[in-house]
């Protein structure tokens, strides 16, 4: 049996989940990069004198917070994005669909409680592929 669905749609769900690590990464480069991020503050409010002033104290806990969870992002969508690709291993050549369909299942799950429904967009590609390789089953061959 053909599981080119279930292939397909874990590949979608890993570009995802591959999207989520580089806003992760992102994040952390924004951190990494505080002057940068001030001094752009900086000339808006400049061209903008209306514009209430900036509290560096406030930016530079802003930046601590983006740079924590850049990498917490990051570290959960590369785990996603294993997971995935160890699913889709599994799905090929229809070795073992139904433990890649529980490892989809319990993956989008978690991803989606652990970034507080960050994830739900790629998790529900890997929940959809995951049910279909649990309800899938093959076609019998009758002989007369």
């Amino acid at each position: 049996m053909k599981r080119t669905g279930e292939i397909v749609l874990s590949i979608i769900g890993a570009f995802l989940y591959a999207l989520m690590a580089g806003v992760g990464v992102f994040m952390i480069w924004l951190e990494n990069n505080r002057d940068l991020v001030q001094g752009t503050l900086q000339d808006a409010s400049e061209q903008n004198p209306d514009a209430p002033p900036i509290n560096m104290a406030d930016l530079n806990n802003a930046l601590d917070f983006m740079g924590n969870s850049g990498t917490y992002l990051t570290i959960i969508s590369i785990i996603a994005i294993i997971v995935g690709i160890i699913s889709i291993l599994l799905v090929k050549g229809n070795k073992k669909p139904k433990v890649a369909g529980i490892i989809l299942i319990v993956t989008a799950l978690a991803i989606a409680i652990f970034t507080f429904g960050g994830g739900i967009l790629a998790g529900i590609f890997y929940l959809i592929a995951g049910i279909m390789c649990l309800v899938r089953k093959p076609k019998k061959i009758i002989y007369e």
